[in-house]
């Protein structure tokens, strides 16, 4: 470091900042420490934002982590003094005009910089835990826009455990069974001609079952972030768990990432589809994105009798325009189509909006999905058969109506 970095101590904060970060939930190393110092001393502290650009371009590494970075560094660098008697998880904010003051302070980052005010020698504070919940059980609830970093990183771990019975179909194939109940007649041909004809033993055969292709269609809009990628652990857990899973994320236009997510660690799958995605957080087009779907896809991951999940809030930038007509045609090119929507979560969801009235008709389920319980939820629920998921929609086709 140079002369005036050595007399302000910077290096001490910078390494401070960095376990802001990382208790944040950004992946930061030694390693990355070491290169943010050297960085630093590249650019030189005599330009705030080339000062703050530096750290970006070393310790930032994926688009979520952006607005964690921008919030922490304006809050950490703005007011040394501002870690100082915090109270919980309320932060004071500057009193200069910054970004980081004009939004709603991240729950994660508000956890780090608390975390980084208590010193070792402030007095212990000890609470009684009767008559209290279980934190695994409160968390399985618990809406992810309302986690912490450390119960974020225990639902991906949950996700990451679940199984998926999915129901097994029965396919056009068939295989030779003793206790079939059809007859072979090939095989039992075959078998009476080793014999020289006296004897004919009969073979019998049965149907193949098989679970049908599994594919997914994910929102990636502003309003769907958070909950989109919570979803992609559940994607890469299921596409590592079986075969034919097929996954799409669209926002203004439609990605295929199921390449990505067949790597088994998910850290280099999200960051391969990071890169792959260029619209991620922006707007939707929803109807747009499914005639691309209809018109380039359908006929290749859609084939023997495929299930969807389409995983949106229904909010559509075109206020639904064509989005009726596309909804029916992928409705029936597959055998089920669920939607899975976070909005439900709320007990007074009403299909209002044109882009819900439009998809509401043609789908065969409509689950919440907003924490573990309704993932959990929808794991069990896929293995049921496709009627008591058309009778729980006749609810909601009255309330679209």
């Amino acid at each position: 470091m140079t002369r005036d970095a050595d007399q302000g101590r910077i290096g001490d904060n910078i390494m401070r900042f960095a376990r802001v970060l990382r208790k944040a939930g950004l992946p930061i190393g030694p390693g990355r420490i070491l290169e943010a110092l050297g960085a630093v001393e590249a650019v030189g502290l005599a330009n705030r934002e080339d000062f703050y650009w530096a750290l970006h371009a070393v310790l930032v590494n994926r688009r979520d982590q952006q607005e964690l970075f921008d919030q922490a560094f304006h809050i950490f660098w703005c007011n040394p003094k501002l870690l100082e008697g915090m109270a919980g998880l309320t932060i004071p904010l500057p009193a200069e005009n910054t970004r980081a003051a004009k939004d709603e302070i991240s729950r994660r980052v508000a956890e780090a910089m608390a975390g980084n005010s208590r010193g070792r020698d402030e007095e212990k504070t000890e609470f009684d835990a009767s008559l209290t919940w279980s934190r695994r059980e409160v968390s399985r609830g618990k809406d992810f826009e309302k986690m912490s970093a450390a119960e974020m990183h225990e639902a991906r771990q949950s996700i990451a455990r679940m199984q998926l019975p999915f129901m097994m179909v029965p396919t056009r194939r068939w295989q030779p069974d003793p206790a079939g109940t059809r007859a072979d007649m090939r095989a039992s041909l075959r078998a009476a001609m080793r014999t020289g004809g006296d004897i004919i033993p009969l073979r019998k055969r049965r149907r193949q079952r098989r679970h049908p292709p599994l594919v997914i269609l994910c929102d990636i809009s502003g309003s769907m972030d958070l909950y989109s990628r919570m979803f992609l652990h559940f994607m890469h857990a299921i596409t590592n768990d079986r075969d034919r899973v097929h996954t799409f994320l669209f926002g203004t236009r439609l990605t295929n990432i199921t390449r990505y997510l067949r790597y088994r660690d998910v850290d280099l799958a999200l960051d391969r589809i990071s890169g792959a995605v260029q619209d991620w957080a922006g707007g939707t087009r929803i109807g747009q994105c499914l005639h691309e779907f209809n018109r380039d896809w359908s006929r290749r991951v859609l084939g023997q009798g495929a299930v969807v999940l389409l995983v949106t809030d229904g909010l559509d930038r075109d206020a639904g325009q064509g989005l009726g007509i596309e909804m029916q045609r992928l409705h029936k090119s597959c055998r089920q189509l669920i939607w899975l929507n976070p909005l439900l979560r709320y007990d007074a969801f009403e299909p209002r909006s044109l882009g819900v009235r439009a998809i509401m008709p043609h789908v065969d389920g409509f689950r919440p999905i907003h924490n573990l319980d309704s993932m959990k939820t929808l794991t069990e629920i896929l293995g049921q058969p496709s009627e008591r998921r058309m009778a729980s929609m006749t609810k909601w086709r009255e309330m679209a109506a």
